[in-house]
């Protein structure tokens, strides 16, 4: 990780890099397995509501000035309806989990351990709040022989378990996009993963 270096900002902090983080996401998460095709305006968007949340974090990696990846997370009472919805039925109070938004990296700079500091970093800020039990994040679910899928893909489960996160079974939610081969959004399933923070 010697070319990286890392920023952890939260509320207003985060402002002076919405623009920049928006393209990377919509660079990003064309790949396989998100597939989306973003709009940078609904990005911008999206974006600003972790500088709006209380008790959101953002954490950067930097190669010298320019931002190469990031990471979000903020409290699962903070989003939408359809990501708290799992849990309630669950019975497991949204006021209780921490929530791991996303990541994003520039494939030039994995397998760096840029992952695992954004795992660590939005863990260490969460135990700092000292009032969750839990942290959770999902993942989108494509089949085994979806036509875009790279013959050289690999899922990310074992590095997620490798930090500590187990599939929570049944717990899924939907979220709509418009991936880059339909000419509209359509709803796509995404798993939830949880980890106990004590």
């Amino acid at each position: 990780m010697t070319s990286l270096t890392f920023k952890t900002c939260t509320g207003s902090e985060m402002l002076p890099y919405l623009d920049d983080l928006a393209a990377l996401r919509i660079a990003v998460f064309r790949e396989f397995p998100y597939l989306y095709d973003g709009d940078l305006a609904y990005e911008k968007r999206y974006l600003a509501t972790f500088a709006e949340a209380d008790k959101a974090v953002l954490v950067l990696a930097f190669d010298g000035v320019n931002i190469v990846g990031a990471s979000t997370g903020m409290p699962l009472d903070k989003e939408t309806e359809n990501i708290q919805k799992p849990f309630l039925d669950r019975d497991i109070p949204v006021e209780t989990v921490y929530y791991f938004s996303e990541s994003v990296l520039h494939p030039s700079y994995r397998g760096l351990g840029a992952g695992v500091h954004f795992m660590t970093e939005r863990e260490r800020w969460a135990l700092g709040l000292g009032s969750f039990l839990w942290l959770a994040f999902c993942g989108v679910v494509r089949p085994g022989d979806h036509p875009r899928r790279p013959d050289d893909y690999l899922p990310l489960d074992s590095f997620w378990m490798n930090r500590g996160f187990q599939k929570a079974l049944g717990m899924t939610c939907t979220i709509n996009w418009q991936d880059l081969d339909e000419e509209s959004e359509s709803p796509k399933i995404l798993q939830f993963w949880m980890k106990p923070l004590f």
